[in-house]
């Protein structure tokens, strides 16, 4: 029996999701968060078995739109135009495009069962990475070499995680398509290892949303007040620990909010401005009362006038129950380069933040913006964004 519009609107969230039919393949999924997402029921008729001379049958579905921005009404006429236009009686084509396929994906897999911080990153890595390069294409076009040449050029920014991300998130695609009988291989998996940095000491980082939210909220729980002040300024400025260890009162601008670092203490002999944002500002003040009257922000326990331990912050981090293979701590810049670069951030501005040196002599020569106003912005937001983390 077909759906009324009154039915629609006042079915209401179960334990367990659960479907009411409206006839001609159209249904209503109810999920138990509230959402309720119009499907389509399709069925591809494969070849004929020699042996019983019958085709086989499978079934496969095509997300619609949910309700109330798509009406019963609507619902019905997409549903009419699908069969129609997109497919024929005998077989669904193999040509459906890769960009259409991963949005279909992102509706029915990813929206109504993630949390918005999660999809959030899903759908930035999406539009900057994956749909730019394949837009228009279908999936056969999509291979395992393109794959790879793809990831490679987001690694050699330095963003191997995020590299590695975009190949996990492209195989969960393909394997959807594999579920509702659009492809018959994922791509990813002959990519296995292909992925593993060409150079370079590996740091160890957190760079999952969920583990941020955790490391931070065990930081701002840590029972040593300058201890804990030393790891929420390494989260919150992703300087170098060795920048960190040697900071001093006197390079704290706080009318300007920012920390001033002489050329002789950065690695590429450069000085170096740190834009202080307003979480990074508190952390000082709160700091201040106890080494305020010190030549460094972070003296050593044993009041021989040198800086802290250069393991204090590894410690710290181990007292917390991170291994060193789970994070270090270089590993707060790794984590913030990663996040930033997927929430959309450019790359000139993050990298100039890090501190990084062009590699380019030509670039080098001739790139010497600061993007001061830009990192400001950044940094304001990174602060804002750790904050919410402790509060999750």
């Amino acid at each position: 029996m077909a759906l009324t519009e009154i039915q629609v609107r006042q079915a209401k969230p179960a334990e367990k999701t659960y479907s009411l039919g409206d006839g001609r393949g159209l249904i209503l999924e109810v999920r138990p968060n509230g959402v309720k997402l119009w499907v389509a029921r399709l069925w591809e008729r494969g070849d004929i078995n020699p042996k019983t001379e019958k085709r086989k049958s499978r079934e496969y579905r095509r997300s619609l739109g949910s309700y109330p921005d798509v009406s019963l009404k609507a619902a019905r006429e997409k549903n009419f135009d699908l069969r129609r236009k997109e497919y024929t009686a005998d077989i669904r084509p193999k040509t459906a495009l890769f960009s259409d396929i991963a949005e279909e994906w992102m509706k029915i897999r990813i929206l109504p069962r993630m949390a918005e911080s999660y999809t959030r990153v899903i759908r930035i890595r999406l539009d900057r990475w994956v749909l730019p390069e394949f837009q228009g294409e279908t999936l056969a076009d999509v291979t395992s070499k393109r794959i790879l040449d793809l990831c490679r050029r987001i690694g050699a920014r330095g963003t191997h995680d995020t590299a590695s991300r975009v190949k996990q998130l492209i195989g969960q695609i393909f394997r959807y398509a594999i579920a509702t009988g659009i492809a018959d291989g994922d791509p990813t998996a002959a990519l296995s290892g292909a992925l593993t940095p060409p150079s370079g000491k590996h740091r160890a980082a957190i760079t999952d949303e969920r583990k941020i939210g955790d490391l931070m909220r065990r930081i701002s729980g840590y029972q040593y007040t300058v201890m804990r002040c030393a790891l929420l300024f390494s989260a919150l400025t992703f300087c170098r620990p060795g920048e960190i260890r040697q900071a001093e009162w006197g390079e704290i601008d706080f009318d300007r909010a920012e920390w001033r670092l002489p050329a002789e203490k950065m690695k590429m002999k450069r000085p170096h401005i740190v834009p202080l944002c307003e979480e990074a500002l508190k952390v000082l003040r709160e700091l201040e009362e106890f080494t305020g009257g010190q030549k460094w922000l972070f003296p050593s326990p044993r009041n021989d006038g040198r800086p802290m331990s250069e393991n204090g912050v590894r410690v710290a981090l181990r007292s917390l129950g991170y291994t060193n293979e789970q994070m270090c701590p270089h590993g707060f810049r790794g984590m913030a380069s990663t996040v930033l670069n997927e929430n959309g951030w450019p790359a000139d501005v993050i990298e100039r933040q890090l501190a990084h040196v062009e590699k380019s002599a030509v670039r080098k020569a001739y790139n010497h913006a600061e993007y001061l106003p830009r990192r400001r912005e950044m940094m304001a937001w990174w602060g804002k964004y750790l904050s919410e983390k402790i509060k999750e």
